[in-house]
Formats: structure tokens, C-alpha cells, sequence
């Protein structure tokens, strides 16, 4: 039975391995601020907000993300986390399902690096 049990584990893990799924934001790496700042103009987040060093983000639909880093909540409802972020730039619905921020079709790593440039935001 003591057997068994580390060969199952290496049998997950190798099945984990080749998955094409990407692991779960909260296991991802730190993004890239510096490709997230340039994600936010492509994915045209400044339609609806303001972005401190994001051309043609001067939206006004919704809140100005100046100073967004230093800020304790997200959309004034989870805590300030990295992962939560990444989560609600990925899919805000699935974090607060009535919310007016639209799901935009950004992937798990754009949205970690959009994350990380929203983050240095002070």
C-alpha cells in the first residue's frame, strides 16, 4: 500500500503535466507589467476607464484606474490579491456574476500581465 500511493502520485503529476489547461491563476507566475500596459490598450479597457500610461484610455463609463495598486479592494468587493485580479480581468462574472464589467475574452496570461501593470498603478 506505501507502494501505491507514490506511484499514483507520479501518475497525477505526469497527467497534470500534459494537460493543456493552464493552471490555475493563483499558481501562475507573476505577468509582465510591461506587456500588460500594452494588453490594456489592445484589449480596449480604456473605452470604459481611465489608465495612467495606457494611450486612449480616458474612458469615463467606468471608475479611473489611477492609483489602482494601492487600492485594498477590487470592483470595492475582494481583497486586493494578484490572483483575484488576474481572475476578474480573466472573467469578472465568475467572481461577481451581476457586475456591468463585461467578459472581454482575455486569456489566463494576458490577464496576469494586465494584472501586474494594474497593480503598479500607486
Amino acid at each position: 500500500m506505501h507502494i501505491a500511493s507514490p506511484v499514483l502520485a507520479l501518475v497525477a503529476v505526469a497527467v497534470a503535466a500534459c494537460s493543456p489547461q493552464a493552471p490555475p491563476l493563483a499558481q501562475q507566475p507573476a505577468g509582465n507589467a510591461k506587456r500588460g500596459q500594452a494588453l490594456l490598450a489592445q484589449y480596449q479597457c480604456g473605452s470604459c476607464h481611465t489608465i495612467p500610461g495606457v494611450q486612449s484610455a480616458g474612458g469615463r463609463a467606468a471608475a479611473s484606474l489611477e492609483g489602482f495598486g494601492g487600492r485594498s479592494y477590487i470592483a470595492g468587493r475582494m481583497a486586493m490579491r494578484p490572483d483575484l485580479l488576474a481572475q476578474w480581468v480573466h472573467k469578472p462574472q465568475s467572481l461577481v456574476p451581476q457586475t456591468t464589467m463585461p467578459d472581454m475574452g482575455v486569456t489566463r496570461v494576458d490577464a496576469s500581465d494586465m494584472a501586474a501593470y494594474l497593480l503598479e498603478l500607486k
